[in-house]
């Protein structure tokens, strides 16, 4: 256990957030999945328990694993995944997989293991890690918008146009990190501003041809009209069904039923995944949601902090390419719980069940780690050359 212990590297505030959160998660999925058993017929609400550890506990070895490899390897493998998370995609949106009619192609199937994997989660990490690659190459250099188009923003929009037709809101995180991380990494604003326009004409026109041809493609276009609609109208229609739900499980958290007495989670179809915020606030009432929410500003302080000490300009961004989108998911989350936001699908980081999502985040503190891992190492030999026994040893 010790030698494990000793092989564990990068900061420690961040490992121990992760820890907290994934011990915390255990408790409102095993409430929650009761619902969930019971309308799985012969299911029980332990094999969701169990079904949840496996992922966090394949989560934790992907992060260890990811922890080890020194980031600068990161670069180029981002340059070899770009093509083969084109391909996923593509088959992904091949599928076909409707639901009402609407596209509900978000999933693969992994081979003999029989176990589904969203490829957008995967797209995302891998395209925010290829746009720091890219900042890091042209910092401090004179941009000129020309010479970034083919090998920055086409793959950029060529991934997003896959996600889009089954996914607007994972797009619409993505493409709003991008541009974060961009200013962040010193492209120009005019160039920013520029793409900006142009995906909003983008998005305007694949609307416009998908509601005049509805047969061509399947598409959520009619899901996201009515659920921004029902939003700024405040609509008490069937689709504000879980906000409804979701703001009752708050408000009974004022005083708070405690752990696995949720009323809600029998109402909730997603109370495991994407209102188990509200699932939170019911049983555990404000200290709960004060809780986490600490946990995820918390694991934003550390992102800057250890971004800020990278030792170099990739590193930097990088941390904040993949440690970003995932507090900014969390609070997205939060938001539409308590209807700040329309309803988006995206689930608690680390809390919510679900394996892709909990792989996906753990790969991304993964590389947070292994940035702060070479800080600590490069800070280690500082110390062994100022150190005057280190001098002495080494002159004799």
């Amino acid at each position: 256990m010790q030698n494990l212990i000793k092989q564990i590297k990068g900061d420690r505030a961040i490992w121990a957030i992760v820890t907290l959160l994934a011990i915390f998660s255990f408790l409102p999925v095993y409430s929650a999945a009761s619902n969930l058993a019971y309308h799985g017929g012969n299911t029980s609400t332990f094999s969701f328990f169990i079904k949840h550890f496996m992922h966090l506990f394949l989560g934790f070895v992907i992060m260890f694993g990811v922890h080890k490899v020194p980031y600068k390897y990161f670069r180029g493998l981002s340059i070899v995944m770009i093509p083969i998370v084109f391909v996923l995609l593509l088959i992904t949106m091949l599928q076909g997989t409707t639901i009402d009619g609407a596209n509900a192609s978000r999933w693969i199937q992994i081979p003999i293991v029989g176990m589904s994997f969203q490829t957008s989660t995967l797209a995302a990490v891998v395209l925010m890690v290829y746009v720091a690659r890219y900042l890091s190459k042209i910092k401090d250099r004179e941009v000129k918008f020309t010479e970034s188009i083919l090998p920055l923003w086409a793959p950029i929009f060529l991934i997003l146009i896959l996600i889009l037709p089954a996914n607007f809101s994972t797009t619409a995180i993505v493409f709003t990190m991008i541009m974060m991380l961009s200013f962040v990494g010193g492209y120009p604003i005019k160039y920013l501003l520029l793409m900006v326009l142009t995906g909003v004409v983008a998005l305007t026109i694949f609307i416009l041809v998908a509601k005049a041809f509805p047969g061509v493609m399947p598409n959520r276009v009619d899901t996201w009209i009515s659920r921004i609609e029902n939003f700024s109208n405040g609509e008490d229609t069937e689709a504000d069904y879980q906000i409804e739900k979701a703001k009752i499980a708050i408000a009974t958290g004022i005083t708070p039923l405690g752990p696995g007495k949720s009323i809600q989670k029998n109402f909730l179809p997603q109370s495991s995944s994407d209102f188990i915020f509200a699932i939170i606030i019911e049983e555990y009432g404000l200290f709960g949601g004060v809780f986490l929410l600490g946990l995820y500003l918390w694991l934003l302080l550390r992102i800057i902090v250890v971004s800020h000490k990278s030792d170099t300009i990739f590193g930097r961004l990088l941390v904040l390419a993949v440690g970003l989108p995932i507090v900014f998911q969390a609070l997205l989350n939060m938001g539409v719980a308590v209807e700040l936001f329309p309803v988006t699908g995206q689930t608690l980081p680390l809390i919510s069940s679900g394996g892709t999502s909990i792989w996906m985040t753990c790969l991304s503190i993964g590389i947070i780690l292994s940035v702060s891992a070479k800080r600590e190492e490069l800070k280690e030999q500082e110390d062994a050359e100022d150190n005057p026994l280190s001098i002495l040893s080494e002159a004799i």
